[in-house]
């Protein structure tokens, strides 16, 4: 089952490698015996899916997830071995779209107001005389 990224990329089966395992956890006699504990593995690196760009900028956003290039996403929250390749599999995708993602806008500096700047010290002011008139005179 290829994992979709976006629209336009998708990853096909041949780039991706699935290895399976016994799972911990809830199953009763059935955790002993199924290998339903999914690790999907994608080598990020040498992938052909994504432009040069898209893929320097994933390798750098995922540089401390990454093992010589490649992820690894483990799945065991379900039972079912098919259920947890369907969740590795959208775990990767939502992984790969927030990495390859467009940088947000720089932000743009701006100065407060001449209003604003008034009615913050206009409100500190009046704080500072409600402190001063809780204050014991000493009497």
């Amino acid at each position: 089952m290829p994992v979709t990224v976006t629209a336009q990329y998708e990853i096909p089966d041949a780039e991706l490698r699935w290895r399976f395992s016994r799972s911990s956890g809830p199953g009763g006699q059935g955790v002993n015996t199924t290998d339903s504990r999914v690790e999907l593995v994608f080598d990020l690196a040498a992938s052909k899916v994504f432009p040069e760009a898209l893929r320097e900028r994933a390798l750098a956003r995922l540089a401390s997830r990454l093992v010589e290039g490649t992820v690894v996403i483990a799945a065991s929250e379900f039972r079912s071995q098919l259920r947890n390749r369907e969740a590795a599999a959208e775990r990767l995708g939502e992984l790969l779209r927030r990495a390859i993602a467009a940088p947000p806008p720089a932000r743009r500096a701006t100065k407060p107001s001449k209003g604003q700047k008034r009615r913050r010290l206009e409100d500190k002011r009046r704080r500072g005389e409600t402190k001063r008139l809780r204050r014991d005179t000493g009497d």
